[in-house]
């Protein structure tokens, strides 16, 4: 089943174009939002103008004005676990009893294809009514969890990353694990099937390194050199009791980055997730190789990981996403993922700008991907995902933003106190998705 073409049309709106980076240049120069419109074209954006341009220009198109809404980029979330979706907001537990309490347990499920199909179209249903037109995901070990994500992606149209989630440790349970050997047979053939093929990418996944042994990481690094322009997604760094795991289980390693250094998973396409407690010679080799680090901070804060540093890690130049991390996280909001991230940041000493905040959900992770030339601004060329955002969606964000000065004044309310309410409604490559 594929999804139906979406008619050519016009969308008008506020528009929020990016100019560059808001870290690294003013936030307002980086980012302009105006009352513009977009001509839609074979799914794509073909042309950014006034309205009454493109309706001269195209008088035989039908004409989608949402007046006063904010039209951003689709909501790109770099790094989510879509298994755990039926565990999100489990009680009480910090990483790894998290793991063997809840987590684990659940994704034993997913040997059985039904309930992965389920569970898939569950998932990206609910990222579709908060806004978000694209995900990087860990599956579970079961070639049939893979599959029906990438398949009830295929048929929402939805750009998705994906791979098979590989464990051979005995600190994983026994229902959940794999061997050397098998991680690497089965993640080739789902490259084979699914990389590449429409909107589709497949990130090679070793869960984190306490849970693979050498052999499969050896066999996984190779995996990737054979296929360089997969991704490769992995945890590293999240809590200060997983760092002493792992040094316990790799003591010849020189940090925690050395686990994977050593096998080749490091480098452009390398996304790292949580990356909280880095050493110094972690964060020159992050720079050195191009790696992304992608921040989760609902999960972060949920489960009591830490407070990621976005301040350095943006000064360091480094590549940083923004995601939900569910079920760890407790939101498939990327609105709540942006607000506390700006509260982190506070805790930090950096209030993060809302325009700042933006390029993380949209710009910023397509650029941790290395998908900005299909995803995450709104530009000429483009794929044509796009979240309209009511700002006025409650009346608790409608009389603060009726206090606004400024258009950022007006965004901001509702990026710390929105939620699937303001979602007007979510274009996937033109076409209009939100669930009803």
């Amino acid at each position: 089943m594929s999804t139906p073409a979406q008619k050519d049309c016009i969308i008008a709106g506020q528009i929020l174009l990016f100019h560059g980076d808001p870290f690294l240049i003013t936030p307002t120069e980086a980012v302009t939002v105006s009352p513009s419109a977009l001509l839609i074209s074979n799914g794509r954006i073909a042309d950014i103008a006034n309205l009454e341009t493109l309706r001269t220009k195209r008088p035989d198109l039908t004409v989608i004005d949402h007046g006063d809404a904010l039209i951003t980029p689709g909501f790109v979330d770099a790094h989510a676990h879509y298994p755990q979706t039926g565990i999100i907001a489990s009680w009480g537990k910090r990483l790894i009893d998290w793991l063997n309490t809840y987590t684990f347990p659940e994704e034993q499920r997913f040997h059985d294809a039904a309930y992965a199909r389920e569970i898939a179209a569950m998932y990206l249903d609910f990222l579709l009514a908060n806004g978000t037109t694209s995900v990087t995901s860990f599956c579970t070990i079961h070639p049939e969890s893979v599959e029906a994500l990438f398949e009830a992606a295929e048929v929402r149209g939805m750009c998705i990353v994906a791979g098979k989630t590989c464990m051979d440790r005995d600190t994983a349970p026994e229902g959940l694990r794999d061997t050397a050997q098998t991680a690497y047979d089965q993640s080739k053939a789902l490259i084979a099937r699914w990389h590449q093929k429409g909107r589709a990418t497949y990130a090679i996944t070793p869960r984190f390194a306490p849970t693979s042994t050498p052999e499969q990481l050896e066999a996984l690094g190779a995996l990737w050199a054979e296929n360089p322009s997969c991704l490769m997604q992995t945890h590293l760094s999240e809590q200060t009791d997983e760092i002493a795991w792992v040094k316990s289980l790799y003591p010849e390693a020189r940090d925690y980055l050395d686990t994977y250094e050593k096998f080749g998973l490091i480098g452009k396409g390398a996304l790292f997730g949580h990356a909280i407690y880095l050493e110094p010679r972690e964060i020159a080799r992050l720079q050195e190789t191009g790696s992304s680090l992608i921040h989760c901070p609902t999960s972060n804060t949920f489960i009591g990981s830490g407070l990621f540093d976005m301040a350095a890690r943006k000064a360091d130049g480094l590549r940083v996403g923004l995601a939900t991390d569910t079920g760890g996280g407790s939101s498939f909001s990327m609105l709540r993922t942006m607000a506390a991230s700006y509260e982190i940041g506070q805790l930090r000493g950096a209030a993060l700008h809302p325009a700042q905040l933006l390029w993380l959900a949209t710009r910023g992770s397509s650029e941790a991907l290395h998908l900005e030339h299909q995803i995450g601004s709104i530009a000429m060329g483009l794929e044509a995902d796009l979240t309209v955002i009511d700002l006025t969606s409650t009346p608790a964000i409608a009389q603060r933003a009726g206090r606004s000065t400024d258009i950022w004044e007006a965004i901001f309310p509702t990026i710390m106190m929105g939620d699937d309410r303001a979602i007007v409604e979510t274009y996937v490559m033109g076409r209009p998705m939100r669930p009803t």
